[in-house]
């Protein structure tokens, strides 16, 4: 490579001070060392960035360019060293988090703000899966914590895990579903009849699992939590929600809770991550994700 990012620090200070002496004493050079420099990138690359027809040398349309395109070239390079050696002292370049698709992805933005606040060379990337594909999502390297999921996964190898709350769920239906008329508690056989809505597992390397459908039981399987209180606020069918997203349709009367014979109306979430992931972003995750301000607001207490 011909290029010479000396030379475009001396671009730079021309520029920005005027003078090859004035250049020269801000970066510690004599002005002829920083002329010849200039010079000689001009007979590499064979161009002219400098017009020195005049008392003061001034750039050129060629010489413009290389000024602007090289200050952009200048920091990243900046960049690039502060990354390596924030690297170097044990922190992470990229951290990968998986979240259940119960987890509401504002929950965390405080936690992401103190974050960047004094680690800004970690770039984050947050992914939602659900249920077995948060689970997946770590056995696969695909993620380096998982946050909110539930059931400990069969094979626990590689993996740690903690837990940080209960999931409560409300089974839900809109007022005018067939179900809000029958008296309580309903009967699995009465539910059976009704579609369930199911957000659609995420695994992609072995079979999903549905909580809480029954068997033969009409299902209706959607992307998100989100299209999940919407279609049954629709009436398109019954099944448990997350309390917490439940709570106001509740309150406002859109939906109606249902007590139900036999089930279990909450989920053990987890804190879960690699076993290889040790550098200091992901542990620092790690100790902000089991207790946090605002965790309750989703998770009862263990």
């Amino acid at each position: 490579m011909r290029l010479n990012l000396e030379a475009l620090l001396i671009l730079d200070a021309l520029d920005r001070h005027g003078t090859f002496a004035a250049a020269a004493a801000r970066l510690f050079k004599t002005a002829s060392a920083l002329s010849y420099t200039v010079q000689k990138m001009e007979s590499d690359l064979n161009i002219t960035l400098l017009d020195r027809s005049g008392h003061r040398a001034t750039f050129t349309p060629t010489g413009r360019l290389m000024l602007e395109k090289g200050r952009v070239l200048l920091r990243a390079v900046g960049e690039l060293e502060q990354q390596a050696q924030y690297v170097e002292s044990g922190w992470e370049s990229k951290l990968t988090i998986s979240l259940d698709a119960s987890v509401p992805f504002a929950l965390l933005s405080p936690l992401i703000d103190e974050f960047y606040q004094h680690h800004q060379h970690t770039r984050l990337l947050f992914r939602h899966d659900v249920l077995a594909g948060c689970w997946e999502a770590l056995s696969y390297g695909e993620a380096d914590i998982v946050f909110g999921a539930v059931q400990p996964p069969a094979r626990q190898g590689g993996i740690d895990y903690v837990p940080v709350g209960w999931l409560e769920y409300a089974f839900a239906i809109a007022p005018d579903h067939p179900l809000a008329a029958l008296p309580g508690p309903l009967l699995r056989e009465q539910i059976r009849q009704y579609r369930a809505v199911v957000v659609n597992d995420s695994s992609r390397h072995a079979e999903g699992i549905d909580l809480r459908v029954l068997d033969d039981q009409p299902i209706l399987s959607v992307h998100s939590f989100a299209d999940k209180v919407q279609a049954q606020l629709d009436g398109l069918g019954c099944g448990y929600l997350p309390r917490y997203l439940a709570a106001p349709h509740l309150a406002s009367g859109r939906l109606v809770e249902r007590q139900l014979d036999s089930e279990a109306r909450r989920d053990e979430a987890f804190l879960a991550w690699n076993k290889t992931s040790g550098g200091n972003a992901a542990s620092w995750w790690r100790e902000k994700l089991q207790n946090f301000e605002g965790i309750s607001s989703v998770y009862a207490p263990l």
